[in-house]
């Protein structure tokens, strides 16, 4: 543990810098909004991914708490849970929230259950609440025959029962929304699925000013989506969209040739794309989708929350087929050829994380894992039943290999819509497991050395560079944010500044890489780095890795090793491979030392061994959003 005094002057250094004046700005994502680069943005944590009563498959799942109790329970407060106990954070509360009911089916099943609705007493209503109808077979049945009646025009899901639910969801936001305080966005999710494929994205707004309706997968696909959004904004209505949960996508979240209509990926398509959707929800309960083993098999920690079925446990035979287009990482890389052949780089995508909860309540904490309707172990897949007498009969359910939930960091002016919304539309954004490490990474030509003895390092970063989210090589009008550093001179390397601060309730920290990726001849690389090692450990300059800090998990109590990693992680780092004519792009990770992931706090509540099948430990994490070079 760090003292307290030291504690609060890392942290004041990292969220402060100059004081705030005239600022620079320019437009940036050809949208006409300005964007500010001042250095005393603060770091925000915060949730857009969390459902409610009135998305379908949270109501058949026996939720029956609402958008008010969401916002309550960011607040730190305790609420319901469908098990019957009652759920609190343990840690400190969210800076903001967005809750994302579905917009297919918005409140239509809670509407049958409300006196004032026009469906109230409607004949589906037997289906779902008779005795039988609570079975998981008849949920199934009942969500069919509602698919049904909604394509047959049917009341239950017309657009007054829709438009009812999505005021309440707006309705609540508006009470909850506290500026300077706590922020609640109004937001929802588009739900696109194409065979059980996911091409999932939630929308969030910029302010108070939403339409009568959300735009669904009933009213078109995604493209048809920007195409709404894009008429919002000429209606001064600000909202982007964030794809999410692409790792169960079978690369349908990022095609490279071919739309999901059917026609060829052109430069318009390209723009309207990263116009509308400037970042990527990478970690949440259905695990994490910054890469996958089999697309970065040189990346020792590419395994992390990996959901172990794609699908289901037949159609995951050929993992590149599956993952490729599904990943992060392997989007940025996508991206830069197609930059190359469009001129447009769809896929400069930042970073977020959050829950995708369907409890109205995020489960951050390893040792505080909650999961929907049944909340046990055994439920879970973390535990064997009775019946099964051992773990050499039990067969691990997908859900057990899913992860507790990740959190949205933001580098905001302060805690209102706006400068949250304005942060993600610039990418100055980072994604984290669960954990609250705060990221800044800064790049730029010539900056290790502008910073030098600066007063403020912070102040001098955003002067001589780019913080996350923004482009080396940046011309105006590019849709990346902050103003671009004099380009590379012969074939001067940039350097960058990396700086995390450890979640003082969590681990400490382990290392600091930079992940890097890059064409060469059309084709794609990567490599990591670690940059910043723990415990006066160094980078090994021909492997680029630094040694383990030894750090421990005693896994009969959970308890960690108090002797080793770091508060603070802190270093500039030039590229020693670059090459001024290749596109790049740079990003952040931050390892935690390794703790007990938490099916293992399962195991030790019931004292029996871990799931073999699952990893006893991990390491949480925090992912910036990238820096690009342009040449």
């Amino acid at each position: 543990m760090t003292r307290p005094g030291l504690l609060a002057l890392v942290l004041t250094a990292l969220a402060c810098g100059a004081p705030a004046g005239d600022e620079a700005t320019r437009v940036v994502g050809g949208a006409g909004a300005a964007s500010t680069a001042p250095a005393d943005r603060v770091a925000l944590f915060g949730d857009m991914h969390i459902h409610t009563m009135y998305s379908h498959d949270a109501f058949m799942g026996t939720v029956r708490t609402t958008p008010d109790d969401a916002y309550r329970y960011a607040r730190g407060e305790a609420i319901p849970h469908p098990s019957g106990e009652s759920i609190r954070l343990s840690g400190a509360p969210l800076d903001f929230l967005a809750v994302t009911d579905h917009a297919e089916y918005l409140g239509a099943l809670a509407a049958l259950i409300d006196p004032d609705s026009p469906t109230y007493g409607h004949p589906l209503t037997e289906d779902l609440f008779s005795g039988e109808g609570r079975g998981a077979r008849a949920r199934l049945g009942a969500l069919s025959r509602l698919r049904e009646l909604g394509r047959a025009g049917d009341p239950i899901n017309g657009p007054e029962v829709r438009a009812s639910a999505w005021q309440r969801v707006i309705d609540a936001a508006e009470r909850h929304n506290d500026p300077g305080r706590f922020t609640a966005l109004i937001g929802y999710e588009y739900t696109m699925g194409v065979g059980g494929r996911h091409v999932h994205r939630n929308v969030i707004f910029r302010g108070s000013e939403a339409p009568e309706l959300p735009f669904s997968s009933l009213d078109g696909d995604p493209e048809d989506l920007w195409n709404w959004l894009d008429g919002l904004r000429e209606e001064g209505i600000e909202a982007l969209a964030m794809p999410h949960n692409m790792n169960q996508s079978d690369g349908l979240a990022f095609p490279d040739r071919e739309t999901w209509k059917g026609a060829e990926i052109d430069a318009e398509f390209a723009a309207k794309r990263i116009r509308n959707e400037p970042v990527a929800e990478i970690s949440q309960q259905k695990g994490t989708s910054e890469v996958h083993p089999s697309l970065s098999p040189n990346d020792e920690w590419a395994d992390f929350q990996i959901v172990q079925y794609y699908l289901d446990r037949v159609n995951n035979t050929d993992p590149i087929s599956v993952f490729k287009g599904g990943y992060w990482r392997d989007a940025l890389l996508t991206g830069l050829q197609m930059e190359e052949r469009l001129g447009v780089n769809p896929y400069a995508l930042g970073a977020v994380g959050s829950s995708d909860s369907h409890v109205s309540a995020g489960s951050f904490e390893e040792d505080n894992r909650f999961t929907s309707r049944t909340n046990t172990p055994q439920a879970r897949g973390s535990a064997y039943r009775e019946e099964d007498g051992g773990w050499e009969n039990f067969w691990t359910p997908r859900q057990a290999t899913h992860g507790t939930g990740g959190l949205a960091g933001v580098w905001a002016a302060g805690n209102t819509r706006a400068a949250i919304f304005d942060a993600l539309k610039r990418r100055e954004s980072f994604a984290t497991s669960g954990t609250r490490i705060r990221v800044r990474f800064f790049g730029g030509f010539g900056l290790d050395e502008a910073i030098v003895g600066a007063a403020d390092q912070v102040a001098a970063a955003y002067e001589h560079g780019v913080p996350m989210g923004g482009d080396l090589g940046a011309s105006e009008g590019r849709p990346l944010g902050a103003p671009a550093p004099s380009p590379a001179s012969g074939n001067a390397a940039p350097s960058f500044l990396v700086w995390a601060l450890r979640d003082p309730e969590n681990a400490w920290l382990q290392r600091a890489q930079v992940i890097k990726g890059w064409l060469e001849d059309g084709e794609t690389r990567e490599q990591v780095y670690d940059v910043v090692c723990s415990d006066g450990l160094e980078p090994d300059p021909e492997t680029h890795r630094c040694d383990d800090n030894g750090a421990q998990v005693n896994l009969d109590d959970c308890s960690i090793s108090r002797d080793k990693g770091a508060v603070e992680l802190r270093t500039t780092w030039t590229d020693p491979d670059f090459d001024p004519g290749a596109r790049s792009f740079y990003y952040v990770r931050v390892l935690e030392n390794p703790t007990c992931r938490w099916s293992t706090w399962d195991a030790l509540s019931l004292g029996i061994e871990p799931n073999p099948d699952l990893h006893a430990t991990h390491q949480e994490r925090a992912w910036s959003s990238p820096i690009w070079y342009t040449p």
